[in-house]
């Protein structure tokens, strides 16, 4: 009960704010000087009320502050505030009533006793019913037993029902109705301090949360407690669904297929014109976002994808893209045709970073299941099934752009990260057939880390090679085409984050990788003999060892498992030795005599047994901690520029 009740005022806190910002869309849109333009062309260019134009430009400005105080309102005294309109709009509806009943009694002329005129007793029984049926309603908005205070509008039907001559119950009915004026300006009168001590006393807790907690602390307060994204996502899908219904009313034929993609076009346009507007489709962006990736974790990993979330895959992403993009472009002063325009190339943006996103979100759930012994179909055939539709959606996107846009800087820019798209898609397909290949073959593949890696390293010099063309495509256009501020920032940043960093960290993996086989290859190769004293499995994947190097510190580790812990850095898994400096001095006397080392086993280390290398060095005794960490290191591996840890032998 508690959990609807908690549901209920949500709901509430959300709906009670929405006119809030519709009052500020339309006072947005509303043109004070072409309003007193088409007063002056029309008949109430004589009315007083319209005379003034400084007045209405003051009621202009008290409409945003009116508008500013429901939306941080109390979610108590909005309700009530609420509840008092609906009062209003009741008594309002009960003299409407009263004056359509006292109108037909003057058009019939019948001023007898009722029961002696069918039509007239009808007419009377229908507003009695009505006029009660409002009296009880008022009584019960308002939480009072006096119902007396709101049946003024049933005067007029007291009058006819004593004989009251007809023009006599007109008087009667403007009676009735200027008693519930004084009525309200009563109420009014009486409760016009509370917005003055409401105000005063939210002063004094905002001025004591800033005081204790600060600015930011205060920002964050107001989002939570206003529910903002929420809350600009139900105004933006309101204003929406009003501009579609309105189109649809005012039609009478069916629309074809194209005419519905236009029509959704020019809809999401319309609703995107003001600043309110724009947040609206921002969050409702970002809430699609979150729908579309929170479908796809769900359906690679089932009810356990909500355990653990990954707060880059909230949609945020995406509806901060349209945010700037739209900035930057000064979309909503554009015309709503080339808003339309503009706003179909931002949202294919969009898309583009919603796939990869998906990407992000499935990659490593794929080369997982693929290093994995888990041989249940149905998770591989979601695993693959998503992967190639992120293959072939893109590729399809970038052929409809060609198709339907004349190619420019921006559409290349979308076309080019659908096809990082699925390069990055197929590299994964590729390394998760290998996998498989491994596991199939029941025995693992000799070098299968180095292929991983040439395999991974083609598809990331291929997004390069994109990413190269791109820039170049922009710097052509920008140089011999028309130069903007835009276009030319555009180029930086992408030749920035896209080329430069691209190439950097390319290139560190590469001598990373290079530095890491040459350490491997300096090392001793284990003897047959040296495994069999040894007696262990490999403390990096905790399987047995056929074939093994040996450390400076006479630890044995696979070579593969240990080329990829010297990747993150270089010490020893077991002891912490610095293996840089003791592989360098290994370097240097192997062309010496070899000598037999006494071989320890991984978890019988001891390291007063061995000198150290250095007087400096610090050798940490092991714990159960040091061997925890190997095998959550090695499990993290794989980076923008590596391969995952293990291969199905090793998992």
């Amino acid at each position: 009960m508690m959990a609807v009740k908690e549901r209920v005022e949500a709901v509430l806190n959300v709906g009670l704010r929405v006119p809030s910002i519709m009052l500020l869309e339309v006072l947005y849109r509303w043109d004070v000087s072409s309003f007193f333009q088409k007063i002056q062309r029309s008949s109430l260019n004589n009315n007083p009320l319209f005379q003034y134009k400084y007045l209405a430009l003051y009621l202009h400005y008290v409409g945003y502050i009116l508008s500013l105080v429901l939306l941080t309102l109390p979610r108590q005294h909005l309700v009530q505030l609420y509840l008092y309109v609906l009062t209003a709009l009741l008594l309002f509806a009960g003299h409407q009533i009263s004056r359509d009943y006292v109108r037909s009694e003057l058009e019939s002329g019948y001023e007898g006793p009722l029961y002696l005129e069918p039509l007239s007793i009808n007419r009377f029984t229908t507003a009695l019913i009505c006029q009660l049926v409002v009296c009880t309603l008022c009584s019960c908005v308002m939480q009072t037993k006096r119902i007396w205070l709101f049946s003024a509008h049933l005067l007029p039907l007291v009058a006819r029902l004593c004989l009251v001559p007809l023009e006599t119950i007109v008087f009667v009915n403007r009676f009735a109705m200027i008693f519930t004026g004084l009525e309200v300006i009563y109420f009014l009168a009486s409760n016009l301090l509370v917005p003055f001590n409401l105000a005063k006393t939210a002063y004094r807790e905002l001025a004591q949360v800033v005081e204790v907690y600060g600015l930011l602390a205060l920002g964050m307060s107001l989002w939570n407690q206003l529910v903002l994204p929420v809350l600009f996502m139900c105004f933006w899908l309101v204003l929406f669904a009003l501009q579609i219904y309105t189109y649809f009313s005012t039609r009478d034929q069916p629309t074809s297929r194209e005419r519905l993609l236009f029509l959704f076009l020019t809809s999401i346009a319309e609703c995107c014109c003001t600043p309110y507007s724009l947040l609206g489709l921002v969050f409702t962006v970002s809430f699609v976002a979150l729908g579309v990736l929170t479908l796809c974790k769900f359906y690679l990993q089932g009810y356990r994808a909500f355990m653990n979330d990954n707060t880059m895959h909230r949609g945020m992403t995406e509806g901060i893209t349209l945010l700037i993009l739209a900035v930057q472009t000064g979309l909503i002063e554009l015309q709503v045709i080339h808003r339309a325009f503009l706003l179909s190339i931002i949202l294919f943006i969009v898309v583009a970073s919603i796939l990869q996103s998906m990407l992000e979100i499935a990659d490593p759930i794929v080369l997982a299941l693929g290093a994995s012994r888990d041989k249940s179909l149905w998770k591989h055939f979601r695993a693959v099934s998503l992967c190639l539709f992120l293959l072939v959606f893109p590729a399809y996107m970038s052929y409809m752009i060609c198709q339907f846009f004349h190619m420019d800087f921006w559409l290349l820019i979308i076309i080019s990260s659908s096809i990082l798209t699925s390069l990055q898609v197929l590299g994964t397909l590729l390394i998760y057939v290998l996998f498989m290949v491994e596991e199939l073959r029941k025995a693992p593949v000799e070098n299968m880390d180095d292929v991983i890696y040439w395999v991974n390293g083609t598809y990331r010099l291929l997004e390069f090679l994109v990413a190269l063309c791109v820039v170049a495509y922009g710097v052509s256009e920008t140089v011999f085409g028309e130069w903007t501020v835009m276009g030319s920032t555009i180029v930086l940043i992408h030749s920035y984050y896209n080329v430069w960093l691209r190439a950097q960290l390319g290139w560190q993996s590469f001598l990373l990788r290079r530095d890491a086989v040459n350490k491997i290859k300096s090392l001793p190769t284990a003897s047959h003999q040296q495994l069999q004293q040894h007696n262990d499995i490999c403390s990096i994947c905790y399987q047995d060892m056929t074939s093994a190097v040996i450390t400076p510190c006479s630890h044995l580790f696979h070579a593969g498992c240990l080329k990829k812990w010297l990747y993150v850095q270089e010490t020893c898994p077991l002891c912490h030795n610095q293996l840089k400096g003791s592989l360098q001095l290994g370097s240097s006397t192997q062309d010496a005599p070899p000598q037999e080392h006494p071989i320890q086993p991984a978890g019988d280390l001891d390291p007063s047994q061995h000198p150290e290398p250095d007087s400096t060095l610090q050798v940490p005794q092991q714990d159960d901690a040091t061997l925890a960490s190997v095998s959550d290191i090695t499990a993290g591996l794989k980076d923008d520029s590596d391969t995952p840890a293990c291969s199905p032998s090793q998992s």
